[in-house]
């Protein structure tokens, strides 16, 4: 992957100052404008703490959309720590080119792209600055085989930082937050952080997602709320934003992260899944225009 970046990264449309690369664009533009074109929303799934669960959420939301019938694509751009092909049983996948164009692997009908997919080893480490970063995410936007899409889900890294700033840089068209969080008031206040970055950079917010929300005892089905209860949908109202829904802690998720296989493809029928349904479903609204 190169550090190579587009001439203009504005959204024509709505460009007021009329650049010579908006009004004249490449050929590499014209070609990135056209990738866009055909993903109809992206969705960027944020956390401004670590440890909540973002992955797994991402992961579960893309083959929930999925598995009712949309187009979907998951963009891994946690470059120092991309778990999504482990998650997925691709880990060290190699992906190939055609007519110059990178393809990305495919799970179960949904595409997917991760700098793992790049590396020499998985275990090595990536060591980049965020020019690098910014070039990478250009680069999985331009360089990648996408097709049509309905969806597609990005998972970020923790925080404010590099990642999350270069994909609202970057992308064009419809893009959208979820956010995800932990019920206890520590995460909710690192989440706050996510929210007003969305609010400064005109991100809309989809909703909130409550993760880790509860453990039911698989045995005698007693709620435990180990982590409290009601952050998440505590921070929505205060925020003014929907909240989407809890996710309980549930020992299959973590058992399907290391075979490699989503919980809601595995197991569709579990309370967990149906969760995980309950919160996509604004979007899917999204396609009918009900946002």
């Amino acid at each position: 992957m190169t550090e190579e970046k587009n001439s203009c990264n504005h959204d024509c449309a709505h460009c007021s100052t009329k650049h010579d690369s908006c009004s004249n664009p490449s050929e590499r533009e014209r070609k990135f404008i056209a990738q866009m074109a055909n993903i109809k929303h992206k969705i960027i799934v944020l956390s401004g703490k670590g440890g909540v669960g973002k992955s797994t959420v991402s992961v579960n939301i893309a083959f929930s959309l999925a598995m009712a019938g949309y187009r979907v694509g998951l963009m891994d751009v946690d470059f120092h720590g991309p778990s999504i092909p482990t998650m997925l049983g691709v880990k060290g996948a190699r992906v190939e080119s055609d007519n110059n164009a990178i393809l990305p692997i495919e799970v179960a009908g949904v595409k997917v792209i991760s700098v793992d997919f790049f590396l020499a080893d998985s275990s090595d480490a990536v060591i980049w600055r965020g020019p690098m970063k910014q070039g990478a995410i250009q680069q999985f936007f331009e360089d990648v085989a996408w097709g049509e899409l309905d969806f597609l889900i990005i998972d970020c890294p923790p925080g404010t930082g590099d990642e999350p700033l270069g994909l609202c840089q970057i992308v064009r068209g419809d893009k959208r937050a979820v956010v995800v969080t932990t019920p206890q008031e520590v995460a909710a206040a690192d989440v706050r952080k996510s929210l007003d970055f969305c609010a400064k950079l005109s991100l809309p917010v989809i909703g909130i997602i409550e993760n880790m929300s509860g453990f039911v005892c698989p045995h005698c089905a007693t709620v435990t709320y180990i982590f409290k209860q009601g952050g998440g949908e505590k921070l929505a109202e205060q925020a003014n934003v929907p909240f989407l829904g809890r996710i309980p802690i549930d020992p299959t998720v973590a058992d399907c992260s290391d075979a490699g296989q989503p919980l809601v493809y595995k197991y569709p029928d579990s309370p967990t899944a149906k969760a995980f349904a309950e919160a996509v479903r604004p979007i899917g609204e999204l396609l009918q225009g009900k946002d």
